[in-house]
């Protein structure tokens, strides 16, 4: 178990910390290096994660393997077409022994949240689920009620039987700071899986606990000292608005892309044990950030152009600044 552990957090101190928790995290997810830390990286930039791809995966895994490792509070909620709001948030249930009512706090409130096929419930539900995101609270009977920190969400969706789902609007896709696909395994990790499966003897290994809530909230902090010259913050302005000048995209990336593009290269920064930022940092992230908030014009579904050859555009033909 994680012990005394300071408020404060030197920067210096995140590089270490954070190859531990991917290298254990990495016990039970094999061969996911990059999906890891970039889902660790929007965790320290105090953002959630879409996570889009096939059954079977290890989406769910995942989320729970980061839960354990970094010592937080979690809680699965499994979206369902009948599942309600109260279902997610919580609702006061009325004690007639003690004449009064009692708060019954719903799954919402953890420190990482999975939501399990977010497209499947209706918008109410969704709406419930994403204000708790955005406002890190919800309200109840009228009163507000703040959410445990640092709080995350990582929802997933299917990206086939769209039949009978409620796909997210964009208003509300924008929400999340990255989309991310985890992707099938080659040969040699599918063996791997088998391998450490058949020598355990059981289905999930056991994982060290690394950290607490206290310590990663104080990563977070520390994170925000990270420095980002001029010219790197104008890049991120150039390729956020080179979406939306684009003649091929109806909507472009909103101004939560550019805060998110600078919070999510700040967090790369310190991984990578530097306490400023260059522009690899920023090309890092930019797909993730961009994919799901770009609308393509209706012509251009015709042609089948995809939205990620718009992105890898964007990307080539955007000056790129020196490191500073």
């Amino acid at each position: 178990m994680a012990t005394n552990i300071s408020p404060t957090f030197p920067l210096d101190q995140i590089e270490k910390k954070s190859q531990d928790i991917l290298e254990e995290v990495e016990k039970a997810v094999i061969g996911k290096r990059v999906l890891l830390e970039k889902i660790l990286c929007a965790l320290l930039a105090r953002g959630h994660v879409l996570l889009e791809d096939f059954p079977g995966l290890a989406k769910t895994l995942t989320a729970r393997s980061f839960a354990r490792v970094l010592g937080l509070h979690f809680k699965r909620i499994q979206f369902t077409p009948d599942l309600l709001p109260s279902d997610v948030t919580g609702t006061y249930i009325f004690k007639r022994q003690q004449g009064e009512f009692e708060l019954i706090k719903g799954p919402i409130f953890a420190n990482l949240v999975l939501g399990d096929e977010i497209n499947r419930t209706p918008p109410k539900t969704q709406a419930a689920m994403l204000e708790a995101m955005e406002e890190h609270q919800v309200t109840l009977e009228g009163k507000s009620l703040k959410l445990p920190e640092p709080f995350m969400v990582i929802a997933t969706q299917n990206p086939i039987e769209y039949e009978g789902t409620f796909p997210l609007p964009e208003a509300q896709l924008d929400r999340f700071m990255l989309r991310l696909s985890v992707g099938y395994p080659t040969a040699e990790e599918e063996f791997e899986v088998l391998k450490r499966y058949w020598e355990r003897h059981q289905e999930e290994p056991d994982l060290a606990c690394l950290t607490n809530a206290e310590e990663l909230n104080a990563m977070r902090q520390a994170i925000e000292s990270v420095r980002m010259d001029p010219d790197v913050a104008r890049y991120i302005v150039s390729l956020v608005r080179a979406s939306r000048e684009r003649r091929e995209i109806a909507v472009g990336a909103s101004p939560r892309a550019s805060l998110a593009l600078l919070k999510l290269s700040r967090a790369k920064a310190a991984l990578e044990g530097r306490d400023y930022v260059i522009p690899d940092d920023v090309k890092y992230f930019v797909r993730e950030v961009f994919v799901h908030r770009l609308l393509l014009q209706p012509d251009m579904w015709v042609r089948e152009m995809a939205v990620n050859d718009v992105v890898e555009d964007i990307l080539r033909r955007t000056p790129v600044p020196r490191d500073p």
